[in-house]
């Protein structure tokens, strides 16, 4: 990846992250922890602590064993941002967003020993986890990534290549 390629990665990493710690420093700010305000039938703000990771996994972990396995997990990430080749624009941007999400979460775990989240999915019946921006970025950066591989696949296929591994 070249250097101005890496650059304006760097710079959406960045805005990526601090459009997550703002709304998170918003919510922390204007809402009780617990309160709940309803925005639709099925969807509310509701402030919440995660002291895991991703839907509280590993919230037995020491804080500094989970800030670790962060910071592993954001290094091998941008390993394989920066391998990516110049025509996948779909995945460098995933990377992108994988990256500013993580780097919004570990800021959390590093500065309050846990994750603020405040994005609650619910019916009468059933509720999904409650998460934030930083892991709507992570969740839609790995979908490019993988939009991008299947592209990748695709033109492969139709330029009569076989892609063998």
């Amino acid at each position: 990846m070249s250097a101005r390629a890496i650059g304006f990665y760097a710079l959406l990493i960045v805005l990526f992250t601090v459009a997550d710690q703002v709304v998170k420093e918003v919510v922390e700010t204007m809402m009780p922890l617990h309160e709940r305000i309803e925005l639709l039938p099925f969807l509310s703000l509701l402030h919440s602590r995660n002291t895991g990771i991703a839907f509280s996994m590993f919230s037995g972990m020491s804080d500094m064993a989970l800030s670790l396995v962060m910071a592993g997990v954001i290094l091998f990430i941008g390993y394989l941002a920066l391998r990516t080749g110049s025509a996948q624009k779909w995945a460098r941007l995933g990377f992108a967003l994988i990256l500013g999400g993580a780097f919004g979460n570990l800021i959390d775990r590093l500065t309050n020993g846990f994750v603020t989240d405040y994005i609650y999915f619910h019916t009468p019946v059933w509720s999904f986890a409650i998460f934030n921006l930083a892991d709507v970025f992570i969740t839609v950066g790995a979908g490019l990534v993988i939009l991008d591989e299947f592209l990748d696949w695709r033109r492969g296929r139709t330029d009569g290549q076989t892609h063998a591994d």
